[in-house]
């Protein structure tokens, strides 16, 4: 009987420490949820006092915020109190996560809430709800269907800067006097802004009336040289001067991946008797292709977002010929100050832009695998 007592002792504590792993997890679920509901809760609060339908509320979204971080401190603990050793090594990940969260998928999810606005700035009413109105304003645009065509000129443009860029690259990767001081001077473009692109060569070398171009092509018989006066004239002069900024940045990838590229192939090549031609369009250009496809998909990015010398050289006119989405959005906030259309048009743009990448991604996927 002396000995019964130890080993009921002994119970106990194996009982203890079993039960205690899932005490830790039901705490971490229970505090999980109850900051999850708080932060809800004060979410729905403001939601509601942002459309009037409660008087209740915040004057400002600060309160939002605070849960936000309490709601993520909770969630932090949380994963230490149920997953243990994994929820600790979780916790460096965490902070990228919640950062991510604040600062990409809650505008994302506010701007969709703006959205359905009808909000004018120049108007003393203030926001109302409006529903899916500025998605059938966006329908009756002819403004923003003529931008959405243009971005298709500018994208397939991509293309022939791409040519471009590789042409000068196999240049600038011969055996060539001067290549270093090439190099250099070909990358100059990249290093200035695009306004000042615009004001350099589309207010003053372009410029109608006291530009050099002009004065050349008066020089050389053009009787009317107004590079922005027709439509697909400023079209292709806007496109040129983004391509005289961007195409160093294609040059300088493919320079990059032809440094990289095994001389020995090229010299195979050239031992089974393959020219130039063949051994580019057989050799160079496979291997360069995972490379050029990268490089293509990131200029195309830059080039979906193109705005600022549009609006610096003709706004975009003439009649909006020049007009990109990014700058046509732009002069819905400013000119217009409708705030809710032109939010509108930015989320639908940004559907857009997701599912042509999106394919872009998979036919590239299938052609290099065709290709390589």
């Amino acid at each position: 009987m002396q000995n019964s007592a130890p080993v009921t002792d002994d119970l106990h504590q194996q009982l203890a420490v079993a039960r205690a792993p899932a005490r830790r997890k039901a705490a971490g679920r229970a505090l999980v949820a109850l900051a999850s509901l708080g932060f809800l809760l004060v979410l729905l609060v403001q939601i509601l006092h942002t459309t009037s339908a409660t008087a209740s509320g915040f004057s400002d979204w600060r309160p939002i915020l605070i849960a936000y971080l309490i709601w993520a401190l909770a969630f932090a603990i949380a994963q230490v109190l149920i997953r243990g050793e994994r929820g600790q090594r979780a916790l460096f990940l965490l902070p990228a996560v919640f950062f991510t969260i604040a600062v990409v998928i809650f505008p994302t999810i506010f701007g969709i809430y703006i959205a359905s606005l009808d909000w004018n700035l120049s108007s003393v009413e203030g926001p109302r709800f409006s529903g899916f109105g500025n998605l059938v304003g966006m329908l009756n645009d002819t403004y923003y269907w003529n931008a959405l065509g243009n971005m298709i000129f500018y994208a397939v443009a991509v293309l022939g800067e791409y040519a471009i860029a590789f042409g000068l690259a196999l240049l600038l990767s011969a055996e060539i006097r001067a290549r270093k001081f090439f190099r250099v001077v070909f990358l100059l473009p990249m290093m200035l802004s695009p306004v000042a692109v615009s004001w350099m060569i589309g207010k003053s070398l372009l410029e109608y009336r006291f530009g050099p171009a002009a004065a050349l092509a008066r020089y050389l018989g053009w009787e009317n040289p107004a590079f922005f006066a027709s439509p697909w004239m400023a079209r292709l002069s806007i496109q040129a001067m983004d391509a005289w900024v961007s195409i160093p940045f294609i040059m300088i990838i493919l320079l990059a991946g032809l440094q990289a590229m095994p001389r020995e192939v090229q010299e195979a090549a050239k031992v089974d008797g393959a020219n130039a031609w063949q051994s580019f369009w057989h050799v160079t250009f496979p291997i360069m292709l995972p490379v050029s496809i990268t490089v293509l998909i990131i200029r195309i990015i830059f080039k979906l977002k193109l705005a600022d010398i549009v609006i610096n050289v003709t706004a975009g006119g003439p009649g909006g010929a020049t007009d990109t989405v990014s700058s046509f959005i732009y002069r819905v906030y400013r000119d217009r100050s409708n705030v809710g259309y032109g939010t509108a048009l930015a989320m639908v743009y940004l559907v857009l832009i997701i599912v042509l990448l999106t394919l872009l991604l998979r036919l590239s996927k299938r052609w290099t695998q065709r290709v390589v």
